[in-house]
């Protein structure tokens, strides 16, 4: 998950939406390129506002379109995408959580 609004990206990211997932996604390619000579690797990268990589979203769109076929239930592929913004936002979550520091009531006083 990248960061949207860090500060390393945030000047792409103004002008062009996924600019900072198409960039993880192309760290994870170079981080496992030797994947590839044995298996289809397909990079999924998202951003903390939602943006995805390009192939990923293209690879996502795709296990919806089989799940629907092999369940034939036509909401399988919204239910996969729903699944995912949850996990966005529980990141989101524990990310914000993680910025505060824990204090007693000790701490207080």
């Amino acid at each position: 998950m990248s960061d949207t609004l860090a500060q390393s990206y945030v000047h792409e990211t103004s002008q062009t939406r996924g600019t900072a997932a198409e960039a993880a996604a192309e760290r994870k390619r170079n981080k496992y390129s030797s994947l590839s000579q044995s298996y289809l690797f397909v990079p999924i990268a998202a951003e903390t506002m939602g943006a995805m990589s390009k192939d990923g979203m293209d690879f996502l769109c795709e296990l919806g379109r089989r799940i629907t076929q092999s369940t034939d239930d036509h909401r399988e592929s919204a239910f996969l995408f729903q699944r995912l913004s949850i996990l966005n936002q529980r990141y989101n979550a524990v990310a914000v959580l993680g910025t505060f520091t824990l204090t007693t009531p000790e701490d207080e006083m």
